[in-house]
């Protein structure tokens, strides 16, 4: 916890201290989003919502890249400010009950742990924060399509 608190970026590439999680960070950080979306979800016009977003996707570029390099490893497990911003856009596209978000959840670990092409090409493609947080940027986007095809066909 000291190395999280020691500088702003640490504190937010490891989302406040869920990835210190002593299994499956990723897993935590991404249930960190279901309650900030709660609480910001309802309250935020969709503009300002995703602008917040695209504002929390560029910090994490920069705080996983700091990050990285202070640990010596550019996508160390335990940042997992990555898995929180994805999930977060993810749950702005997912329909406000219970089973779809517990959906959405399983389906964005899935692509996020298993990373179907080109989601691994693009983790090794760009460097540093970039690729610490695309590779989850991907995954969501394949989380969303799954949904929507889901609900396509539901109904």
């Amino acid at each position: 916890m000291r190395f999280v608190l020691r500088h702003p970026a640490h504190f937010i590439a490891f989302s406040g201290g869920a990835g210190l999680a002593p299994f499956a960070p990723g897993t935590f950080g991404t249930l960190l989003a279901l309650p900030i979306f709660w609480v910001a979800g309802p309250r935020l016009d969709p503009v300002v919502y995703l602008a917040a977003l695209a504002a929390l996707f560029a910090m994490g570029v920069w705080a996983c890249g700091v990050t990285g390099r202070a640990l010596r490893q550019p996508d160390y497990g335990g940042m997992v400010w990555d898995e929180t911003v994805a999930f977060l856009l993810v749950l702005f596209f997912t329909p406000v009950h219970g089973y779809w978000q517990a959906f959405a959840f399983l389906l964005f670990r899935f692509f996020d742990i298993v990373k179907p092409p080109p989601i691994r090409y693009y983790e090794r493609v760009f460097k540093g924060g970039w690729g610490v947080m695309i590779d989850d940027v991907m995954a969501a986007f394949y989380t969303l399509l799954v949904l929507a095809l889901v609900r396509a066909v539901t109904g």
